[in-house]
């Protein structure tokens, strides 16, 4: 099993990044997905979910109206569009199945 997420950077408040995760070596279409983040000196926490077919999503409130979790089972890929980014969504992002976790990819959010 592959989780390699990509699509990180730097931006200023109020910008936008599109995260990506392409998945392999496992029935992509076959299981709920997850995007978590880590700050440094904060537990991970679980930023969003989306069901197997993509029909069903979930967010944590703090980011609840600015950012987007889709996927294209066709590809293996899994998306998280971030919207109106704060400094406090600075982190380092994982895309996570319930058993494999990718190498993360980093967002800073600065001025």
């Amino acid at each position: 099993v592959q989780l390699v997420e990509s699509g990180g950077g730097l931006v200023q408040p109020g910008g936008s990044l599109r995260l990506s995760c392409a998945a392999s070596g496992f029935i992509f279409s076959a299981h709920t997905m997850h995007w978590y983040r880590q700050a440094p000196g904060k537990q991970r926490e679980l930023v969003a979910t989306i069901s197997p077919r993509g029909l069903s999503t979930d967010y944590a409130d703090s980011v609840k109206g600015r950012f987007t979790i889709s996927r294209d089972n066709a590809k293996n890929i899994l998306h998280l569009q971030m919207t109106s980014l704060k400094p406090e969504d600075t982190a380092v992002y994982y895309c996570h199945d319930n058993i494999f976790w990718g190498q993360g990819t980093q967002v800073t959010v600065s001025s």
